[in-house]
């Protein structure tokens, strides 16, 4: 396996053989830091996220070794971002993780707190900020500090639903936000960037070859600056789990 330097401000990197080996490693990982938050405040804040590399780790998770390991009554989970669908929908963030972890570990249900995406935009981002503040007990205007908070990187750079070009980007003010996103017709809820940054731990899941070159751009500063790049968490980890063939490109 080849070893990579990383630039310092792009934080740690944990490289991986394969998608699966990814989503191992990544278990552990949340494994660890919810028995840690836990053991310290006795509550561990979760931002979960879409996608199949996401759902490898949620596979994992869901088996015998890790819902033995997990203290998931601890747990409040949250997401980093949704699709604007019901939560039955193939495309929805929330569904995915329902069906591959949150029907399987014993989690109380009124931990879950999903994004609203049936929901007119704008309402569901003020609802889930609501829920955010109520759940954190932070009042307006501090930012509450998830213990995780995990994350995917996009061909162009998007991360959450932060895509290049859209006003989510340089929202400072809200916790969440509703985002149109002009190249899908579409809008997206996200976390917004002060909460990403925020986060104690915020962790990349990147796997497969088509995201090599948007990866090399976060890296390495190559081209215009994408919305991945602006995650820099003001005090806590950022670690990338990044698989071989995402990696390709770096030196």
């Amino acid at each position: 396996m080849k070893a990579i330097t990383m630039p310092p401000e792009r934080g740690e990197l944990v490289l991986c053989e394969s998608a699966r080996e990814l989503g191992r490693k990544a278990a552990a990982f949340f494994a660890d830091a919810a028995k840690a938050a836990g053991g310290r405040a006795g509550t561990f804040f979760v931002a979960l996220s879409g996608g199949s590399t996401p759902e490898l780790m949620y596979r994992e998770l869901a088996g015998a070794e890790y819902r033995k390991q997990v203290p998931w009554d601890q747990g409040e989970y949250f997401w980093s971002d949704e699709r604007c669908v019901p939560p039955e929908h193939p495309d929805s963030n929330y569904g995915l993780a329902e069906r591959a972890l949150l029907v399987k570990a014993p989690i109380p249900r009124e931990r879950i707190h999903r994004m609203r995406g049936e929901l007119e935009p704008e309402r569901a981002a003020a609802e889930y900020q609501r829920e955010l503040r109520r759940v954190f007990r932070v009042p307006a205007p501090a930012v509450p500090h998830f213990d995780l908070l995990l994350l995917g990187l996009g061909e162009d750079g998007h991360t959450a639903s932060l895509f290049p070009g859209s006003a989510a980007l340089d929202e400072t003010a809200r916790l969440a936000a509703a985002n149109y996103v002009k190249k899908l017709n579409a809008h997206r809820l996200t976390l917004t960037l002060p909460v990403i940054n925020a986060a104690r731990n915020v962790v990349f899941l990147v796997s497969g070859g088509k995201k090599a070159a948007a990866l090399r751009q976060v890296m390495r500063g190559d081209g215009a600056p994408v919305p991945a790049a602006r995650v820099r968490p003001r005090d806590g980890r950022l670690i990338w789990f990044v698989d071989q063939a995402a990696a390709a490109l770096l030196d």
